[in-house]
């Protein structure tokens, strides 16, 4: 497989590094913020949960906590590979960055831009959502 063209997004937060990974450490807070990746999650098995996705109903298997600030999630579709989407939880200085990289797979230059666009926009609900 050839390596895929990546872009990693990311937005400040102004709350603790431990704060944010804990809030994205309990996969039942992404309905909350992350709209691209899916709604009505229910819990499966250990760190797999079923969701209603953008691309139709998904497996979601979420790391599991660390001390590293690692919140990677993969979506698996029912017939094909699973798509692993690394992010990361890295204090600056304060308060934290949070990022996520985005791979092109199978898509066109325009499917990735909007794609960007929606994850920087569950980006910015995350912010909203932990500085209130």
């Amino acid at each position: 497989m050839p390596t895929s063209r990546a872009r990693h997004l990311g937005i400040s937060i102004e709350r603790p590094a431990e704060e944010v990974y804990a809030f994205l450490a309990e996969p039942q807070n992404f309905p909350q913020w992350a709209e691209g990746l899916g709604h009505s999650f229910d819990h499966v098995e250990g760190m797999i949960w079923a969701a209603q996705t953008p691309m139709g109903p998904m497996r979601i298997a979420f790391s599991e906590p660390n001390a590293y600030g690692i919140a990677d999630h993969a979506v698996i579709p029912a017939d094909g590979p699973a798509m692993h989407n690394p992010m990361r939880v890295m204090p600056n200085g304060s308060g934290s960055e949070v990022v996520f990289t985005l791979f092109q797979r199978s898509m066109t230059d325009d499917e990735m831009a909007r794609d960007a666009g929606m994850v920087m926009r569950d980006l910015a609900a995350l912010k909203a959502l932990l500085e209130r």
